[in-house]
This record gives structure tokens, sequence and C-alpha cells, in this order.
């Protein structure tokens, strides 16, 4: 018996161990799976493109290196290519077509060799129709909820029919569809490359190794893992403060790419956020009052660490009084009248180190200064302690609560039109009712009564 006891005793454990196992891996939150990668190369084919090169013309060498560009990304599980030309399908005589762009290879699982035949068998002929093409570059990507959408522009001149290719490429990276465009330039004079930085990030192919050279920059920020590490700096420059939401913008379009809350990894250090390197970023983190950084350029695949200055403190508004069941108060910045937060009194919040002011919601209200907020550190705040009022009325009428301050009357509250009785919470202080019975027509017949409020004490007034 002692035996089985002890089988089966085991056996729960073990049960209970498994069980465990399944629970915790239920919970874990799973890793985001890596996006897919999909490139649409743009193939310059216009007329332009025969001109002499080098060891060949341009067209030539750029079939060259895109053909093998195409081949180094065959096998590449979590990338995907198409491609579309312009300039290739008509002639520039009689007259340019400036809607000559076609997309040849769509996206899809091996159609490598199709790409490459497309290629090969390309003749320059046309103009260069560069925002038309990039317009219609916007409907070569079938929707993806997990994928990153890359062009990669190749050509040797600019717009030739009036377009404007930087608000095209600034509407697609607006709306979602695409990043930040590549464009490599063949042979282009240096002076178009203003013409095209509005575009997309340019690169200059003087010659045919500078050629080579961006393209494999251009796939190498494409594919490689780029990860970032965000340091929340406390008033001693260490990156101790966490728990806060980050929302990272893209600073050209303005689009919300990221929305993450800082933490610490089992290291005890900053979590290493994996992270799109293409855009240039604006971040703001989201303590109380935010705190941003403008133009974050990220080193792709690379480790980048930035740091964001943010110490904070606390404020706790402590009542410890029965009679306040919820107590709120405004928070500022010290000398500012703009609202921060509405917080509620006992329950402790964080906030960006620094002076504000206070302003309780009591009857009648509490204005503190100057509160200063020191790192991780809890500044206290007492509300003292209030009295009760009870004001009893015979019938409806018009009245008012006033506090007398200074030999002045100081409005507080209005009566509700048909009040019975008014059971308020005040602070110390001279208060003054004043009440008019709606049955009386003329004014003399207002009634006045004083009381004075003392703290944790009570009076009445009867407005009869």
């Amino acid at each position: 018996m002692k035996k089985l006891n002890y089988l089966n005793t085991s056996y729960k454990a073990v049960l209970v161990f498994i069980l465990a196992i399944i629970i915790n891996t239920s919970f874990a939150q799973k890793p985001k799976e890596l996006p897919t990668v999909r490139i649409l190369f743009v193939f310059d084919c216009s007329l332009s493109m025969i001109g002499k090169w080098e060891t060949a013309n341009k067209m030539e060498v750029s079939k060259s290196i895109l053909t093998q560009t195409v081949d180094s990304l065959a096998k590449l599980p979590n990338v995907e290519i198409a491609l579309r030309m312009y300039g290739h399908q008509y002639s520039v005589n009689p007259k340019p077509n400036c809607e000559d762009t076609k997309l040849e290879v769509p996206f899809g699982k091996g159609n490598v060799t199709a790409i490459k035949n497309r290629i090969k068998d390309a003749v320059p002929r046309g103009t260069t129709p560069i925002a038309y093409t990039l317009e219609q570059c916007g409907a070569d990507f079938p929707a993806c909820a997990n994928c990153r959408n890359i062009i990669i522009l190749i050509t040797d001149g600019v717009e030739e029919c009036n377009g404007d290719p930087c608000a095209v490429s600034l509407a697609l990276q607006s709306r979602g569809i695409t990043l930040r465009p590549f464009v490599i330039g063949v042979g282009l004079d240096l002076n178009f490359k203003k013409t095209f930085e509005c575009v997309g990030k340019y690169f200059d192919a003087a010659n045919e190794k500078s050629f080579k050279q961006a393209m494999g920059v251009i796939i190498s920020q494409a594919l490689n893992s780029t990860t970032l590490q965000v340091n929340l700096l406390d008033a001693n420059a260490k990156p101790s403060e966490t728990d806060a939401n980050m929302t990272f913008y893209d600073a050209g379009t303005g689009a919300i790419k990221y929305n993450l809350v800082h933490t610490f990894n089992n290291a005890g250090n900053p979590d290493t956020l994996p992270i799109d390197p293409m855009p240039t970023y604006n971040l703001t983190v989201h303590t109380i009052p935010p705190v941003e950084k403008q133009n974050i350029e990220l080193i792709p695949g690379k480790h980048n660490t930035v740091a964001v200055y943010c110490p904070q403190g606390y404020l706790n508004l402590k009542t410890g009084i029965k009679e306040y069941k919820q107590l709120n108060y405004i928070i500022r910045k010290n000398k500012d009248m703009a609202t921060l937060l509405v917080a509620q009194a006992d329950k402790p919040e964080k906030l960006i180190t620094g002076k504000y002011d206070m302003e309780i919601l009591t009857m009648p209200r509490i204005y503190v200064s100057d509160v200063e907020i020191s790192q991780s550190k809890t500044t206290t705040i007492q509300v003292p302690q209030p009295g009760i009022a009870n004001i009893l009325f015979s019938g409806p009428g018009a009245g008012s609560l006033y506090i007398e301050e200074k030999n002045k009357l100081k409005w507080l509250y209005n009566f509700p039109d048909n009040p019975s009785r008014e059971t308020l919470v005040l602070q110390p202080g001279k208060y003054k009712v004043v009440f008019k019975p709606k049955a009386a027509k003329e004014s003399i017949y207002t009634i006045e009564r004083e009381f004075i409020i003392d703290a944790g004490s009570s009076a009445t007034a009867k407005m009869f």
C-alpha cells in the first residue's frame, strides 16, 4: 500500500508539472514571425539606357547586375520579388507615351526565371514616366498583414512627363503601401541627385563598381536584422526607468510605426527591439508629461542604442478622510495652465521630475504651487480635514453657496431648483447661503444664513 501511495503521489506530481508547462506555454507570448520582405524592382528601359557606359552600354550593365541580384535572392525563404519596367513598350517617335509602364512579373513563388528572362529580353525604346510608374506600383503589392514592401528604382534619367515623383512617393509611404524607396542613379549627373532625394534614399552609381556596391548595400539594408535598445535615463543618467509606452513615428510621413511598452529583459537590461532601419523615426515616450526625441536614424544590420532623458518620481495626494470617498485633483506644469492629468487622491502618479502646480477639487478648491518631484521619491501632499454642512430647504427656489474671504463673497455652488436637503463636504472657513423661495415675488424676501466650518466639525443652515 505504501508503494502504491508513493506511485500515486509521484504520478500526480508529474501531472502537475506537465500541466504547469502547458499553462505556461499557452500563456507565454509568442514572438512575432519575421515579416515577408517584398522587393519590387522598377527597371528603366527608356531610350537613353542605350548610352555607352564603361565596358558596355547602360542597359547591358544594368541587366547583368540586376540578374545577379535576383539570383542571390532566389533561395531566401522570407523574400518575394517582382519586376516592373517602364519606357520599353512604345518608341519616343513620333510621340512619347507617358503611360509606358507595366508590371512584367508579379510577386509569387518560383518567379525568378520569369524575371530573369524578362530582363534579358528588354529593349530600350521610350520615355521616362517615373511619377506615373511609381503611382502604378501601389497596386503591385497584394494585401499582406506582415510584409515589408520595398521599391528599388533603377534609372538613368529624371522625370520626362511633367509628373511629381516626390509627391507620389510620399503618398505611397503615407498610405502605408511601401517603405521609403531606394533609387539607383545609373551614370546620372550629380546635379540630378537632389531631384531624387525626396523620392527615396538615393545611391549614385557613377560607374559599374559603384552600381554593384549600391545594390549590395540596398539589399543588405532591406534584409539585415536591425535592433534598437532604448535607454530611459534617470536623474543620474542611468537607464533605470521603464514601463513607459513608446510610440515610434515615421519622421517623414508622421505614420505610427511601432507602439511598445518599455521593459527590462531577464538580464535586467533594457529590452532589445527588432525594428525596421529604413525610416527616420521620431520617438514619443508617454511619461507625464511626454518626452520626445526627434530624427532617430538607425544603422542597418547593427545593434543601435538611443538614450532618452526621462527621470521620474511620484506624487501622492493623501486624504485619509472618510468624507472624501473619491477626490480628484488636476496636475499642471509649474506656471502653466494646461492640464497634464486629472488624478485621483490616494493613488500615486508617476511624473517626470520637476515642479508642478496642483488644483485639488475640494470645495472650495485648494491650489498648491511649486510641488517638487524628485527621482524615485514620493512627494506627499496632505489634504486638510474638512467638515460637513447640512443645508435644509422648505421648498423650491434659487440659491447659492459662498465662502467669505477678506470681506468678499466667492461663489462655490448653485443649489438645484427644488432642494430639500443638501449635505456638502467643505474645507474649514466662513460660509454664507443666499436663497430666495420660488413663491416670493420680491427680492426683499431673500434669505441669508451664515455658518462656520471647522476641521472635523459639522454645521446646519435652515433656509426658512
